[in-house]
Protein backbone atom coordinates (compact mmCIF):
# COMPACT_ATOMS: atom_id res chain seq x y z
CA UNK A 1 0.00 0.00 0.00
CA UNK A 2 1.20 3.12 -1.33
CA UNK A 3 1.32 5.98 1.53
CA UNK A 4 2.24 9.66 1.76
CA UNK A 5 2.43 10.23 5.37
CA UNK A 6 5.41 11.32 7.05
CA UNK A 7 5.28 9.84 10.69
CA UNK A 8 5.76 6.10 10.38
CA UNK A 9 6.38 3.87 13.25
CA UNK A 10 7.14 -0.08 12.99
CA UNK A 11 5.32 -2.06 15.59
CA UNK A 12 4.00 -5.13 16.15
CA UNK A 13 0.61 -6.19 16.78
CA UNK A 14 0.06 -7.34 20.29
CA UNK A 15 -4.47 -7.61 20.50
CA UNK A 16 -7.45 -7.64 18.39
CA UNK A 17 -10.51 -7.36 20.04
CA UNK A 18 -13.24 -7.61 17.15
CA UNK A 19 -17.11 -6.66 16.70
CA UNK A 20 -19.03 -7.41 13.72
CA UNK A 21 -18.45 -3.83 12.47
CA UNK A 22 -15.02 -2.47 14.16
CA UNK A 23 -11.85 -3.73 15.39
CA UNK A 24 -9.48 -2.23 18.31
CA UNK A 25 -6.00 -3.17 17.37
CA UNK A 26 -3.33 -2.95 20.04
CA UNK A 27 0.19 -2.67 18.96
CA UNK A 28 3.69 -2.49 20.40
CA UNK A 29 5.67 -0.04 18.64
CA UNK A 30 9.32 1.09 18.78
CA UNK A 31 8.23 4.29 20.52
CA UNK A 32 8.50 4.72 23.83
CA UNK A 33 4.79 4.24 24.27
CA UNK A 34 1.94 1.62 22.91
CA UNK A 35 -0.41 2.33 20.81
CA UNK A 36 -3.76 1.26 19.43
CA UNK A 37 -6.19 1.97 16.66
CA UNK A 38 -9.39 1.32 16.05
CA UNK A 39 -10.53 0.18 12.63
CA UNK A 40 -13.12 -1.59 10.60
CA UNK A 41 -13.09 -6.00 11.08
CA UNK A 42 -13.39 -5.70 7.26
CA UNK A 43 -10.22 -3.66 7.35
CA UNK A 44 -8.35 -6.59 9.62
CA UNK A 45 -10.05 -9.16 7.42
CA UNK A 46 -8.65 -7.49 4.11
CA UNK A 47 -4.68 -7.18 5.85
CA UNK A 48 -5.04 -10.77 7.24
CA UNK A 49 -3.57 -8.89 10.19
CA UNK A 50 -2.75 -11.65 13.46
CA UNK A 51 -1.33 -11.03 16.89
CA UNK A 52 2.63 -11.11 16.31
CA UNK A 53 2.55 -9.21 13.13
CA UNK A 54 4.87 -7.23 12.33
CA UNK A 55 3.11 -3.90 10.91
CA UNK A 56 4.43 0.30 9.97
CA UNK A 57 1.59 3.01 11.49
CA UNK A 58 1.22 5.62 9.89
CA UNK A 59 0.21 8.52 11.92
CA UNK A 60 -2.10 10.65 11.18
CA UNK A 61 -3.91 14.04 12.41
CA UNK A 62 -7.01 12.36 13.88
CA UNK A 63 -5.67 8.25 13.84
CA UNK A 64 -3.28 5.84 13.62
CA UNK A 65 -3.88 3.84 10.13
CA UNK A 66 -1.49 0.35 10.31
CA UNK A 67 -0.22 -0.80 7.12
CA UNK A 68 0.85 -4.11 6.12
CA UNK A 69 3.22 -4.57 3.13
Amino acid sequence: MKTGARNKLQAKVTSIQSDNIMSLVKFEATAPQGMASVITTESVEEMGLKVGDTVTLVVKAIHVLPVKE
